[in-house]
């Protein structure tokens, strides 16, 4: 009789996820994990046709909480359409799904019956430990983990050639105003302010890196930071917001306090959201629906036994009037 593979993972030492995969012969897995499980594999007698799989008929497209409120939903909406054309031309149902802490993580992703995974945005990694051990084809959009494909904006490119545009205009003190860096994006969208700022000899000033405060909405936070550079010995004159939603609430409070855009202070943001262009705000474009898309792609890839490898979806600066840019973008 064969054994589960639960069993199989626990005579390695491994996960069920790594040991599927180690079987599978897909991404995550050391070689030596690799060799390791397949040879007790072949000692134990486990039946490596159970690894064959039907037709992938339903992903669960699993989206954090804090990502369905109005403010996220603008970016992560359009992303969903995209895996959605991108799952309806291959016959498949895509499934949206938020996690309730309050009850079992396990249960609840069993009882949505699905036959592969796309974890989008930030999840805690405890969650995500628990989607591993499902055995089940998973990537990740818009997030990194280790032993999970995943598909991402160039968001450290794009907040480098924003700011390097700033500095290339004159900009002297230019403020990144970010999120909680423990996104994926967000610390790559920091980085790409500070690799500008290095690229250009410039010191970052660490009073000039403006962080949410972490249990804050976002328009509390955001104006909470804004007011704490807003009133330093030294103000900046351009801020960069990690993300379009919060750019537009500094350039509402900016307003608010009787500043003249974009004379006193430039603004821009990163994502590219419908609301960003009717106020003219300067940004980095992502290809959202596209982002979904190559998302769905790289899962079916996954599910199909291919090699796959991480990748990263080229954005786009879009100056607008909140840079002092005549553009109609």
């Amino acid at each position: 009789m064969s054994i589960s593979l639960r069993k199989l993972a626990q005579a390695a030492g491994v996960s069920v996820g790594t040991a599927s995969r180690a079987l599978k012969h897909q991404a995550g897995v050391s070689e030596q994990q690799r060799q390791h499980v397949q040879q007790l594999a072949i000692e134990l007698g486990y039946d490596i046709s159970r690894l064959q799989r039907q037709p992938i008929g339903r992903i669960l497209f699993l989206l954090h909480a804090q990502h369905t409120t109005a403010s996220a939903s603008p970016f992560y909406a359009e992303v969903e359409r995209g895996a959605r054309l991108a799952c309806l031309d291959k016959g498949i149902e895509l499934q949206p799904f938020s996690i309730n802490t309050n009850s079992s993580i396990r249960r609840q992703l069993l009882q949505q019956e699905a036959d592969a995974i796309v974890c989008v945005g930030f999840i805690e990694p405890e969650i995500l430990a628990v989607v591993q051990a499902l055995g089940k084809p998973t990537t990740l959009i818009d997030a990194c983990a280790p032993q999970l494909a995943s598909v991402n904006p160039d968001n450290q490119a794009g907040t480098r050639l924003m700011t390097e545009q700033f500095i290339a205009q004159g900009r002297q003190r230019i403020a990144f105003l970010s999120g909680s860096l423990a996104h994926h994006s967000i610390r790559l969208r920091e980085r790409g302010y500070r690799q500008a700022l290095f690229n250009a000899g410039r010191l970052a000033d660490p009073a000039l890196e403006a962080l949410i405060a972490p249990g804050l909405d976002l328009a509390s936070g955001t104006r909470l930071a804004l007011n704490e550079l807003l009133n330093l010995p030294q103000p900046p004159d351009a801020i960069i917001a990690f993300n379009d939603a919060c750019a537009l609430i500094v350039q509402a409070a900016c307003l608010e306090r009787g500043m003249t855009l974009p004379d006193d202070l430039w603004i821009g943001g990163f994502d590219d959201i419908a609301a960003a262009h009717a106020a003219q705000l300067s940004t980095v474009a992502v290809d959202k629906a596209a982002l979904g898309a190559a998302g769905i792609a790289q899962l079916l890839a996954l599910a199909g036994h291919q090699d796959i490898a991480d990748t990263l979806q080229p954005v786009r600066l879009i100056l607008r009037a909140s840079t002092g840019a005549i553009s109609t973008q």
